[in-house]
C-alpha cells in the first residue's frame, strides 16, 4: 500500500462519492449505527434498573455482542453461498430483527415515562424483581442486534470493492457519520426538557428501519459475486503490483487484465 498524504485522503473521500455513489445509500445506516446507544444505556438501563442490575445487564449486553458478531461473521463468510445472495439474506435478517426486537422494545417502553422515572422515590428494577427476566432478555437482544448491525455494515462495505484505498475511505465515512449520529442523540437526551422516552425510542426504530430500506439498492444492484480487477484499480494511483500478492503475479503477466492494468 502506498503511503497517502492528508491531501490525497481528502481528495479520496470526494472521489469515492463520485466513483461509488452507492455508498450514499449506506449513510443512513452509518448515522443510526450508534444512535441507539443513548436510548439503550440511558433511557432503558439507567432509567429502569438499580446499580448492581445495570452492571449485570451491561455484562450480558456485551457478551451478546460477542455472540452476535460471531454468528453473523460466520454466516456472512459461508463460501458455498453466492456473495450477492449472502448480502440479500443479511438484509432480510436485519429487517426481521429490527421489527421483532424493537417491536418488543415498544411494548417494554409503554410501561414507563420520563416523568415517572424522574419522580423522587421511583423504585427501579433489580434482578430479583418480577418481570426482570423479560426485561433482561430484551436487553440481551439489544446487544446481539448491535453486533449484527455493525458486522453487516462492515461486510456490505467490504463486499462492494477489494480496493484497500477505497475501503479506507468507506470506513472513514462510516466512523465519522456514526460518531456524528451518536453526538446528536446524546445531546438531545441531555437537555433539561429532553423528549419523552417513547419519542427517542421511535426515532431509533424509524431510523433503523428506514435506513435499511434506503440501503436495499446496494444489496440488489451494487454487491456482486465478484469484483473485477479493472474496477478495483479504477480512479486510484495503484497498479496491479500494489494489490496482487507477488506469488500470484507470474500467472497474470501477459494476461489481458494485466495489460489493461
Amino acid at each position: 500500500m502506498k503511503n497517502p498524504t492528508w491531501k490525497s485522503e481528502i481528495m479520496g473521500l470526494w472521489e469515492t462519492l463520485f466513483t461509488d455513489p452507492y455508498i450514499l445509500c449506506l449513510f443512513p445506516m452509518f448515522f443510526s449505527s450508534n444512535w441507539f446507544y443513548t436510548y439503550q444505556f440511558n433511557d432503558v438501563n439507567l432509567a429502569q434498573f438499580d446499580l448492581r442490575t445495570r452492571a449485570l445487564n451491561n455484562t450480558l449486553y456485551w457478551t451478546a455482542q460477542i455472540i452476535g458478531a460471531s454468528v453473523f461473521g460466520f454466516a456472512l463468510d459461508i463460501a458455498s453461498v453466492r456473495r450477492r445472495m449472502r448480502a440479500i439474506v443479511a438484509w432480510v435478517a436485519l429487517f426481521i430483527l429490527t421489527m421483532t426486537i424493537w417491536g418488543d422494545g415498544y411494548a417494554f417502553q409503554l410501561g414507563y415515562t420520563r416523568e415517572e422515572v424522574a419522580k423522587l422515590g421511583y423504585k427501579k428494577m433489580s434482578w430479583s424483581s418480577n418481570g426482570y427476566a423479560g426485561a433482561v432478555i430484551l436487553y440481551i437482544f439489544y446487544g446481539f442486534y448491535d453486533a449484527a448491525w455493525q458486522t453487516c455494515v462492515y461486510w456490505f462495505m467490504g463486499a462492494m470493492t477489494n480496493n484497500g484505498r477505497k475501503l479506507a475511505n468507506f470506513a472513514g465515512f462510516y466512523k465519522g457519520i456514526q460518531s456524528a449520529g451518536a453526538a446528536v442523540i446524546w445531546r438531545i437526551d441531555g437537555y433539561k426538557n429532553a423528549p419523552e422516552y417513547m419519542s427517542l425510542f421511535a426515532s431509533n426504530w424509524a431510523l433503523l428501519a428506514g435506513s435499511l430500506v434506503i440501503a436495499a439498492p446496494v444489496m440488489l444492484w451494487k454487491i456482486k459475486d465478484t469484483v473485477s480487477l479493472e474496477d478495483d484499480l479504477a480512479f486510484t494511483d495503484e497498479t496491479i503490483e500494489d494489490v496482487i500478492p507477488h506469488h500470484e503475479m507470474h500467472s497474470l503477466v501477459g494476461s489481458p487484465n494485466y495489460a489493461k492494468a
